[in-house]
């Protein structure tokens, strides 16, 4: 008996402790860290550990929200199978029944009200091949042009004035790599440390090099902690700043004559508006010192490389495409793009915030960079989608306005995949009442998020696990994600959805991919001979290289590693300056004695986007449950405001409660909430719906507000 059952214990052993790998890259951050989660299963249990792999971005690294990303993947919570809502409570249907009650509606609610009755929201973590299926699926299967994505929240700004500046968005110019050996770095409006943070040990290298890093910020931040010179400016100013910089440069010799003469337009008439800019004037309006702004020109000009990184921070304003622009100005004036360590870096937000809007998410865009109002674009596009161009639409509008146009009774439908914009849009109390006015919802998520509560239908999505494809970093190289973990339940990939959809709704033809090759495939010819030109990149080179930089043409093409080195993208293939007023011509919130104190949003290490995955994770969770407003002691006492205690925060949009968390490393006159969380600690609810006339940014990064403790509310 007893060799009988070592046998038996033997022959199950390998059973009992198996070990299953799944390489993937993490679904957070634009940095893509490539890792693999290792699956081990006993008799009793199954254990996971993520373990980093090495690739060109990160090199190896990963932060903690990589490191315990499966845990909202394999988490309990996980919709396994589409869920229709009957009498307010979700109950589990068929997929067959899913798709024939999108038929029905989607084809009653076009019947009455037209074809741009329905509209289609994406996200900027989607892969590429899905983001281009979105796009081809609003304007060919449903024919709306009411398609925008979450991704308007975050890259919009600095994409317009890179596009406007250089005639070239991708995030960054040149490569990561290039960081470690750049005299002088400029960061503005980023805490990277926390939200990039295997970003970060390219600038430590860089200092450990001796490179001067100037940091601008009205908070002190890990990311501070390693400038040379931190320029703590009043919230909603980085315009007027970059105008007191730029003035510093020219009027001090600066200048790379000979490369604003032969590779640039409009010098004379930036020149002129800085002449009359006055130095005590930006000293007022920033409340930076002149000396701080004269050292910060001054070690930027002189130096012989350089470069300039932005992200929310001064992109999500009412000025954010203007404010950038000007950034933009001090890089082209000074000479410092397209040589080595010199460029600019929009640092992406989401996974794929630089791929979504390159295919076709964005309401004025087609695959590849093409503007869906160019003529030439449209014909391409069609004749690769086999339409007749007529039939393609016109340019839609943006995602807020898109709630506008629920409100107004334009909007009756809505597919939703990858967002959740009751979360995260500005005024987001007047989001949620417009989605409560849509006949018909469709979300597709892996949870039911604050969003997927008001849907008519939820239909399961595939995690970063399971689902295969291609996403670009925040570089613009263009890397593949491989997936091999089989989906729960009745789960689908987003291409699958949308095929399935298109299908059943007539058209399947334009939609008979079997494999998420194919489409990117179909994606490579459509992005062919556009500015963001992927025709050159496979599957095959991607496995092999690890990654390629855009644009790549051909086969043969190595990628771009540095853009702009003989020329720039515009038809006489020189860069723009322009002058840029130091204030925003959409007015922004100012305090006044009812709204005394700036607000500013932004995000803390351990939570991702609206926190619908971040905060599925135990151990991220536990790092940080709750919402909190980080204010100045000086400030919280003036307001009876103890630490770490309730606070009311009120603006003239609405008001949530938080928990107080005093912190010296903050301006007196400005507070801070992160936007991770929801309902009554939702940040967004207070954030005004003006928008950047442009890009159509929100302006996030500043609102008026008052705070009273909790106890003394009536």
């Amino acid at each position: 008996m007893t060799e009988m059952l070592l046998k038996y214990f033997r022959t199950n052993q390998q059973k009992w402790q198996a070990e299953k790998t799944y390489d993937t890259q993490c679904p957070y951050c634009s940095m893509q860290c490539k890792m693999q989660l290792i699956e081990q299963s006993s008799f009793t249990n199954k254990k996971y550990k993520t373990i980093s792999k090495d690739n060109p971005t990160s090199q190896g690294r990963l932060c903690i929200k990589g490191l315990n990303a499966h845990q909202h993947a394999l988490h309990k919570e996980r919709i396994k199978y589409p869920l229709l809502k009957k009498d307010s409570e979700f109950v589990q249907i068929s997929w067959e029944e899913a798709l024939e009650h999108i038929k029905i509606n989607f084809t009653r609610i076009q019947s009455e009200y037209g074809l741009n009755a329905l509209s289609v929201y994406g996200g900027g973590s989607l892969t590429n091949e899905e983001a281009y299926l979105l796009g081809k699926f609003a304007r060919v299967s449903l024919k709306t042009k009411y398609i925008d994505y979450n991704g308007r929240f975050c890259m919009a700004a600095a994409a317009t004035a890179a596009n406007q500046a250089f005639g070239i968005d991708r995030g960054l110019t040149n490569s990561l790599s290039e960081i470690p050996n750049s005299r002088c770095i400029i960061i503005v409006g980023s805490n990277l440390a926390e939200c990039q943070p295997t970003m970060t040990p390219y600038f430590h290298k860089a200092k450990e090099n001796g490179a001067y890093i100037i940091v601008i910020d009205p908070r002190e931040t890990e990311t501070t902690k390693m400038a040379d010179l931190h320029l703590k400016l009043k919230p909603g100013t980085d315009a007027a700043l970059a105008n007191g910089l730029l003035k510093v440069i020219i009027e001090e010799n600066f200048v790379d004559d000979l490369f604003v003469q032969d590779r640039t337009n409009g010098f004379p008439e930036l020149e002129k508006h800085l002449n009359a800019v006055d130095l005590n004037e930006i000293e007022q309006i920033t409340g930076i010192e002149i000396e701080h702004i004269q050292r910060a020109a001054r070690k930027f000009g002189e130096e012989e490389s350089g470069m300039i990184f932005t992200a929310r921070g001064v992109e999500q304003q009412t000025d954010g495409v203007m404010a950038v622009r000007n950034l933009l100005n001090i890089l082209l004036v000074t000479g410092k793009i397209g040589k080595p360590s010199c460029g600019y870096g929009a640092i992406t937000g989401q996974g794929n915030g630089q791929g979504g809007r390159e295919h076709g998410q964005k309401a004025d865009q087609l695959p590849g960079y093409r503007l869906i109002d160019n003529e030439e674009h449209r014909k391409y596009i069609s004749e690769i989608w086999g339409i007749n161009e007529k039939d393609l639409p016109r340019k839609g509008v943006s995602a807020y306005e898109m709630m506008e146009e629920i409100h107004r009774g334009e909007i009756k439908g809505m597919f939703l995949m990858g967002s959740n914009p009751v979360v995260s849009n500005p005024n987001a109390n007047f989001v949620k009442e417009a989605f409560q006015k849509l006949k018909f919802l469709v979300v597709v998520d892996m949870f039911i998020s604050e969003t997927a509560r008001h849907a008519d239908l939820i239909l399961p999505s595939s995690s970063y696990l399971e689902d295969e494809g291609t996403l670009t970093n925040l570089e613009g190289r263009v890397t593949l994600r491989e997936a091999s973990r089989a989906c729960p339940g009745e789960v689908k990939h987003d291409w699958q959805i949308i095929c399935e959809i298109s299908h059943t709704l007539g058209k399947g033809k334009y939609f008979s991919f079997t494999s998420v090759e194919d489409i990117f495939n179909e994606l490579r010819v459509a992005s062919r001979g556009g500015i963001a030109d992927y025709y050159g990149i496979t599957y095959d080179r991607l496995r092999e290289e690890n990654g390629i930089l855009w644009p790549c043409p051909s086969i043969n093409h190595q990628g771009s590693k540095r853009l702009f080195e003989t020329s720039f993208a515009h038809s006489d293939e020189k860069a723009v300056l322009i002058p840029v007023s130091n204030y925003s011509t959409v007015s922004k919130e100012n305090i006044s004695e009812e709204y005394p104190l700036y607000l500013t949003t932004g995000r803390v290490l351990a939570h991702y986007l609206t926190g619908v995955q971040t905060r599925k994770s135990s151990a991220l969770a536990a790092r940080n449950f709750e919402s909190f407003i980080e204010i100045h002691p000086s400030t919280a006492m003036k307001y009876r405001i103890q630490d770490n205690s309730l606070v009311q925060i009120e603006s003239k949009k609405g008001k949530i409660i938080v928990r107080s968390k005093w912190s010296k490393h903050i301006r007196q006159d400005t507070v801070f909430v992160p936007f991770h969380w929801a309902e009554t600690q939702n940040v967004n609810c207070l954030i005004s719906d003006s928008l950047d006339p442009t890009c159509k940014i929100p302006g996030f990064k500043i609102s008026a507000v008052k705070i009273s403790p909790i106890d003394i509310i009536n």
